[in-house]
């Protein structure tokens, strides 16, 4: 899968109509690849060659309108104005299209008028010729990225094309006649940007192999960062994105695994287990050639072996999980499988079609989220249960530090979702003043319950000046006003809320959109202020976040693990405080000790073991 900034394979359907829109042909690759080529006229062109290779078309990149508003879906179309010609693009791996449209959108603004030939009918000879005159479009420079970067941040209009030789021409003497492709801002807004390191390429390349993985690594590592980069670079109408939670799932764009099993909670027996995802997910389970399982750790054993079990059965084939391709990824220190109450957990690694099913395994080693050394080797000592006197005594200090700021208070971390629910009502109740109430505006008000349970945004938010906040999306993550931010509300302004956040500037709080997807691929969409009370926060739901004022008390902790998921929140020691600290609510299970053991005696091994030709994909 060649990731170069001038191509993407996909499905294509090409329309050509006359002038007054008749369709007169319509052409369909389920599998094409599309170059950006410049002829010796130094016109630039897209060509279309199917899937055995052979070249089926070759547009000029004149008078476009490009519609990018899917691209995050893997679609998008370009308009041929002067051919009277559209080209439908689908199932296109994110990543790839969105560099793609980029590529054509930096060559574009940098066009120049200037570029001619000196010999126009040698040329011209020339580019008759099979192949002759073509060639591939060179990387752009930094100057031009540079330099249409700065264009597409400017664009704020909904639709904008690039104009016509004629109006060129007419707009020589203003500044308006540089080429722009619609929505250009967006290309520069997308999941895909940020750089990988030499360890997350690894993981990378036996993704693009077709390799099943197990990758992991201690919290703040990037896994969700990296799930969103593999999501990116397959193709989505195959790829199912899933986790074990709501939360989890919502982070990386895709469903619940339950959602997409279509078993339930996995208590029937297998022939009904069989006859369930029969009737219910049949066809997401035969499309499925990739699927991503995210926070692993917390799907139980005897439910994994039954949807692989399911897997094989539905797509009649008896190699492992049917033959898809499984990318699993999660932390076991980190919180527990969820699974009956009456059985013992058991840990996906303890299953009987693990083994079978796991072939490679990798795990994520550098933490971004905290930058301190010294809290780093605390976490991932306590990571593995161990507590020092020395880290001990550390911790414990932290109990005096003042982290309060400009009227933000610490958000206190609970064992309990029931009890973070609790402390937020009564702080709000206690504040006087009059009360705001957002309700979320959902596109499909049938799944509002389902929203409700697998957003982190509230369907109804009520807030009061003075009110602890906590944002729930990144808006500027320069600016310090990221997923986790703190803040208070100290004013409203035109019905929203003006917030002073820990990290800057009082903050205007506008209306943000969240994304659902169904088992079915359709988008529910969730539009409601950015904010929820954080006085208190529940561990389970503050996974992925990182915290910037939090307080904790873990006297209450009841699982392996959820000592470390609370401390690791924190951004540093100076934004921590712990109260009445003891070593005793720090352990680590025995089971998934030696599961690690074992795994990184695997990854010695594992570096022997060649993955074959290496690909690209950055």
């Amino acid at each position: 899968m060649d990731q170069d900034n001038c191509s993407v394979t996909c499905s294509v359907t090409i329309e050509r109509t006359n002038s007054q829109g008749s369709l007169l042909k319509k052409v369909n690759h389920r599998s094409a690849t599309l170059r950006l080529i410049r002829n010796n006229f130094r016109e630039m062109l897209i060509d279309v060659q199917a899937e055995k290779g052979n070249t089926t078309a070759r547009l000029p990149l004149k008078s476009i309108s490009v519609f990018n508003k899917f691209m995050t879906e893997g679609k998008a179309s370009i308009k041929f104005k002067e051919d009277n010609c559209t080209m439908f693009l689908s199932n296109a791996p994110t990543a790839q299209l969105i560099t793609f449209l980029k590529t054509i959108y930096v060559k574009i603004t940098n066009q120049s008028e200037k570029e001619t030939v000196k010999n126009p009918l040698k040329e011209r000879l020339l580019s008759n010729k099979p192949n002759g005159g073509v060639q591939d479009v060179s990387p752009a420079t930094s100057a031009e990225v540079n330099r249409a970067k700065e264009k597409a941040i400017g664009v704020s209009r909904a639709t904008i094309t690039t104009p016509s030789p004629s109006n060129v021409r007419k707009r020589r003497r203003t500044d308006e006649n540089a080429p722009k492709l619609a929505q250009a801002k967006k290309l520069y807004e997308n999941p895909t940007t940020g750089t990988i390191t030499q360890e997350q390429g690894r993981i990378l390349d036996a993704v693009l192999a077709g390799k099943n993985i197990f990758f992991t690594g201690s919290a703040g590592t990037g896994k969700s960062f990296l799930l969103k980069k593999i999501i990116a670079i397959l193709p989505p109408d195959v790829t199912m994105a899933t986790a074990s939670t709501g939360v989890a799932a919502c982070h990386i764009g895709g469903i619940t695994l339950h959602q997409f099993a279509g078993i339930g909670l996995g208590t029937a027996n297998l022939d009904r287990c069989y006859q369930m995802a029969a009737k219910n997910c049949v066809g997401s389970w035969r499309k499925t050639k990739h699927l991503i399982i995210d926070e692993i750790s917390m799907v139980h054993a005897d439910y994994f072996d039954k949807i692989e079990a399911v897997a094989r059965f539905i797509r009649r084939n008896e190699r492992p999980f049917g033959g898809m391709q499984l990318i699993l990824c999660g932390d076991f220190f980190q919180l527990p499988p969820i699974g009956p109450r009456e059985k013992q957990v058991k840990f996906c690694f303890q299953s009987s079609a693990w083994e079978r099913c796991v072939h490679f395994n990798y795990e994520l080693k550098t933490v971004h989220r905290q930058s301190e050394p010294e809290f780093v080797n605390i976490l991932n000592s306590i990571r593995i249960g161990r507590v020092t006197d020395s880290m001990a005594e550390t911790l414990k200090a932290t109990a005096k530090q003042k982290i309060e700021a400009n009227g933000i208070l610490a958000t206190r971390l609970c064992s309990h979702v029931k009890e973070a629910e609790e402390i937020n009502e009564f702080q709000l109740n206690r504040l006087k003043g009059e009360s705001k109430t957002y309700v979320a505006q959902d596109s499909d008000p049938s799944m509002t319950q389902t929203l409700d349970k697998q957003l982190t945004i509230p369907g109804k938010l009520v807030l009061k000046v003075g009110a602890q906040v906590m944002l729930l999306k990144n808006i500027n993550v320069s600016g310090g006003l990221v997923n986790g931010a703190r803040g208070v509300v100290v004013n409203f302004q035109n019905g929203a809320p003006v917030v002073q956040f820990k990290s800057g500037s009082p903050y205007h709080v506008k209306l943000q959109i969240w994304n659902l997807k169904t088992t079915s691929g359709s988008i529910v969409q969730r539009k409601q202020i950015p904010l929820n009370l954080a006085w208190a926060f529940s561990i389970h739901k503050s996974q992925g976040l990182t915290l910037d004022c939090v307080e904790m008390c873990l006297a209450r902790v009841f699982d392996a693990g959820q000592s470390y998921v609370a401390l690791s929140r924190a951004q540093s020691l100076q934004s921590l405080r712990i109260l009445e600290f003891n070593s005793q609510q720090v352990w680590a299970d025995s089971d998934v000790l030696v599961f690690y053991k074992r795994f990184r005696r695997n990854l010695q091994e594992m570096e022997m073991i060649p993955l074959g030709k290496k690909q690209k994909i950055w």
